[in-house]
């Protein structure tokens, strides 16, 4: 019986590996771009994580994969979905009755899962990217501004513009007109986030303890705040929000061993 299992999330714009011991430790981990071949993205992540723990492949037991591209890691003994692993992640650190928001690159998706971990409810945004990683980033382009640096301009603002534009065409039109119109571009940030926030809300009603998940959280935690002010149940960020579809992976691939 091996001590290690691992973990593959491969998504529509990153791919995340973790490798966990049997106490549920996190060993090691890595995050790379998904590009547009994806098994050559989860080999390329793998091989990476694997390095960075100083672990050879033959210390690894089950590997479970997951997430929009589950399919396209041949090195994986369990294909499961992005649904089921990102709850497990996230029951990890809290239990449950928990509703689990993962604001991904391409889509959001809101879980509910009862007291006993099973799923109540799911919610996913199919329509565009609007309120998503992709929406930032376009926004983050149109005001000539390092996509790292958005949250401490939303934190720091001292007010808000409204924007009443959800859609991502739509949208950078209105922020170059506000821009135009003198408005300084924390309050334009600021408001950006607020419309992330009002799709998320748009899907489904927040219950319960709210787990916030994905490399937009891992980034960007202002809008953990925002959502606060949304919503009377507790928001938490569990550790690590953009690996938790690979830790839930893990955490299957430990039962496969």
């Amino acid at each position: 019986m091996h001590n290690l299992a691992g973990g593959v999330d491969v998504g529509s714009c990153t791919t995340k590996a973790v490798i966990i011991d049997r106490e549920h430790r996190i060993v090691a981990s890595h995050v790379t771009y998904s590009g547009t071949d994806f098994e050559c993205a989860s080999r390329e992540t793998w091989d990476k994580c694997l390095k960075a723990g100083g672990i050879t492949q033959s210390e690894v037991g089950q590997v479970v994969s997951t997430g929009y591209g589950r399919n396209s890691v041949p090195f994986a003994s369990v294909h499961l979905t992005e649904i089921s692993c990102h709850g497990r992640g996230c029951l990890h650190f809290l239990p449950g009755p928990i509703t689990v928001v993962d604001i991904g690159g391409q889509d959001n998706k809101i879980i509910k899962l009862d007291e006993r971990g099973l799923r109540v409810s799911f919610k996913m945004n199919r329509k565009c990217a609007a309120g998503t990683g992709a929406f930032l980033e376009e926004m983050a382009l149109r005001l000539r501004l390092p996509i790292e640096k958005l949250d401490d301009l939303a934190r720091t603002a001292d007010g808000e513009v409204p924007l009443g534009s959800y859609c991502t065409v739509f949208s950078a039109t209105e922020v170059l007109e506000k821009i135009k119109a003198g408005h300084p571009i924390d309050r334009i940030v600021r408001g950006l986030f607020r419309s992330v926030v009002k799709r998320i809300l748009e899907m489904d009603t927040l219950t319960d303890t709210v787990v916030l998940t994905g490399g937009v959280i891992e980034h960007n935690h202002f809008l953990a705040d925002l959502i606060r002010e949304h919503t009377s149940t507790p928001v938490r960020i569990p550790p690590h929000p953009q690996i938790i579809g690979a830790l839930g992976a893990a955490l299957y691939a430990l039962e496969v061993e």
